[in-house]
């Protein structure tokens, strides 16, 4: 855009100053020109691909008000509930993320078409129904998989074991049923796996002492899982391990270690029987919860050089002194009482 603009008293001003403020609002008028093309270029970056298929989706979950922002004339890219990529990937969904609305039905096969996902959660729908969708296995880049606290139901998938990119997998606060996918261990990038809060049954699976590379935190509390823990977890270096409240039993001794990092154990209310008197744990240990089990022996006095910030190992059958010192007594008797003959502080002198 040129634009040639004549000064009142022009006849007043030398031939150089009007060449000089003629290409001053040249220059000017060019670079608003230029602003404005790219702003408004930028206003429509999403993928047409793409908000095809998140209307279909919409549409699938019955148009709710949850979703008023995604309008066909608006760019998708700044709707409710979506991240885009940046120009290296152009501007495609890399997330979508739908959490607490108002939202029935299941989870609509088109999610499975958004195939630059890198993260994708359905979550706090308690009107969301059916089982995990299958085209969910389309979505190779997905890093993060969250579908919690809804009421979806049917067995965890085998299927995702496909996803060699996931990091985080959370299927807890379902209705899921059935075993757990031994193939979920061939996750070569898997950093958590919470299962926590379903209904399934059946073993922890052997394969879930052999994870490609770096161990993964287990949550799997409040299911009917049953039978023993694979020794072959035995092996591992856990960070966390949340198995509380199902039916294991048997010896879980093998989870510790004196030259182990792991921070967080919960074995609570189970049907465990082992001895504790040689049982070293990790000098990083921070929580441990053994609470409801069948637990003999006494505790150890290697206990003491941990940091303990959780301790509860009432309820079990646990005779002997509570070594004195470290941690173990900044914990109120709740920690210890009903076991069968345990005794010194916090709990009654030993006779």
């Amino acid at each position: 855009i040129t634009l040639t603009i004549q000064h009142k008293n022009s006849k007043s001003i030398p031939n150089n100053q009007k060449t000089m403020d003629i290409k001053t609002t040249t220059v000017l008028f060019s670079l608003l020109f230029t602003f404005l093309t790219t702003s408004l270029s930028q206003k429509n970056i999403c993928n047409q691909d793409d908000k095809t298929t998140l209307l279909k989706i919409k549409k699938s979950l019955n148009n709710p008000y949850h979703l008023a922002s995604w309008h066909p004339e608006t760019d998708c890219c700044s709707w409710y509930c979506l991240e885009c990529g940046d120009a290296t990937v152009n501007h495609r969904v890399t997330a979508l993320t739908i959490f607490s609305g108002q939202i029935s039905g299941q989870i609509p096969p088109e999610v499975g078409d958004l195939l630059y996902l890198e993260t994708l959660i359905f979550r706090k729908l308690t009107n969301l129904t059916g089982q995990i969708q299958p085209t969910i296995a389309n979505l190779k880049n997905l890093r993060t998989l969250r579908l919690s606290w809804t009421n979806l139901t049917g067995p965890v998938p085998d299927f995702l074991s496909q996803l060699k990119n996931l990091q985080f997998l959370d299927l807890s606060f379902n209705d899921l049923s059935g075993s757990i996918p031994t193939s979920l261990s061939l996750l070569p990038n898997l950093l958590s796996l919470d299962l926590s809060r379903n209904k399934l049954s059946g073993p922890i699976p052997e394969s879930f002492g052999s994870f490609p590379s770096k161990v993964p935190d287990l949550y799997l509390s409040r299911n009917q899982l049953s039978g023993s823990i694979p020794k072959s977890l035995g092996n591992l270096d856990f960070n966390r391990i949340d198995f509380s409240r199902n039916k294991l039993q048997g010896d879980a001794s093998m989870l510790f270690g004196a030259n182990k990092t792991t921070w967080s154990v919960d074995l609570s209310r189970n049907m465990f029987q082992f001895n504790l008197s040689k049982v070293e744990i990790p000098k990083t240990l921070g929580i441990l919860d053994l609470n409801h089990n069948g637990i003999t022996g006494n505790i150890p006095v290697q206990w003491l050089e941990t940091p303990l910030q959780f301790f509860n190992v009432s309820y079990n059958q646990l005779c002997g002194q509570i070594p004195n010192g470290g941690k173990l007594q900044t914990f109120d008797s709740y920690s210890y009482f009903h076991n069968k003959c345990l005794c010194g502080a916090p709990l009654d002198s030993c006779k």
